[in-house]
């Protein structure tokens, strides 16, 4: 009798809690997420977890021009015939788009899909030189137009297509984090492909993220420690190939409808992912000399360049730190 009740006195005990870390991965949104935290309660840190998966679902269901039946596909088949109502999400990150592209002097463009949407990087498809001057006018930032009373967007110009690949994934990781802040945790990361958002530090310790060499992914320019903030990596090898000596690469400068060159990877940390990862691809199509300059004029953002000739800069920042 005794040896029963001590049994179901055993049983009605709560049972022993161990804090740790939970992760998982998964290929969303043409890249590798990854979800990581701490917590001291495994179901509801794998919850939580399931839920930030849930929400790069959400995102990616409503961003991916790859989709057909996204909220973007359907923008850019009828944004040039009139105002389109959209989902409060999709302004604000195009509203966001817009002001970093008047703030990088147009370096920065969602528009530059008009002609984007032309390259094919696994099948090693590019425009001829008569297909991108065609499409060229109709990259423009300044084609939008965006009603925020009526929350509409319309574009003024036939052809004009936008894609979110260069800020998406970085507005992605920072609305997971605010989900896990807003859920009481207070070490975590969300990772999408190049973008990172970090959320307080790793117990005790700095996170250490490494920024790779372009042309050997085993090998590292640098490592840097980092403590609730982002970091975004954009680099020539995501997705390219090399024809006659030249590389085509996903990063396009705007202004010409063909990808950037002079610049590698371009590294940016700071307290924004949307900011980092739009910052990378500015600095990419600026140069390493306009883009450093562009990045210290803002402050708490750092840089890591890498350039053509493999030569690595750093911002006053970062330089200070070593």
């Amino acid at each position: 009798m005794h040896c029963r009740i001590a049994l179901l006195f055993a049983c009605l005990l709560p049972l022993t809690v161990r804090a740790d870390w939970f992760a998982e991965e998964a290929s969303k949104m043409g890249t590798r997420m990854e979800v990581r935290l701490w917590h001291d309660d495994e179901l509801a840190a794998r919850r939580l977890i399931s839920s930030a998966m849930a929400e790069f679902d959400r995102i990616e269901a409503g961003m991916s021009t790859y989709r057909e039946d996204s909220e973007i596909s359907r923008l850019n088949a009828r944004a040039a015939s009139g105002p389109v109502p959209v989902s409060a999400d999709l302004f604000d990150i195009v509203t966001r788009s817009i002001e970093l592209s008047e703030f990088s002097g147009g370096a920065f463009d969602i528009t530059y899909e008009s002609v984007g949407q032309l390259y094919d990087f696994r099948r090693r498809q590019r425009p001829s030189e008569a297909e991108i001057a065609a499409h060229l006018p109709q990259i423009s930032y300044r084609h939008l137009r965006l009603d925020p009373v009526a929350r509409t967007i319309a574009y003024d110009t036939p052809g004009t297509r936008i894609n979110l690949g260069g800020i998406a994934k970085g507005w992605a990781v920072e609305r997971v984090i605010a989900q896990l802040r807003a859920a009481g945790v207070r070490h975590a990361l969300a990772t999408a492909g190049g973008d990172t958002r970090l959320l307080g530090d790793r117990r005790g310790e700095p996170w250490v993220v490494g920024v790779r060499d372009p042309d050997d992914a085993a090998r590292l320019i640098t490592r840097l420690a980092l403590d609730d903030e982002a970091i975004s990596t954009s680099g020539d090898y995501e997705r390219f190939f090399d024809e006659g000596g030249e590389r085509y690469h996903h990063i396009l400068d705007p202004k010409t409808g063909r990808s950037a060159h002079g610049v590698r990877s371009v590294t940016i940390v700071g307290p924004d992912a949307v900011m980092t990862e739009g910052l990378t691809k500015t600095v990419f199509i600026q140069g390493a000399a306009r883009g450093l300059a562009v990045v210290e004029s803002l402050p708490g953002y750092d840089a890591v360049i890498v350039d053509s000739d493999k030569r690595v800069f750093l911002s006053k920042g970062l330089q200070a730190q070593r």
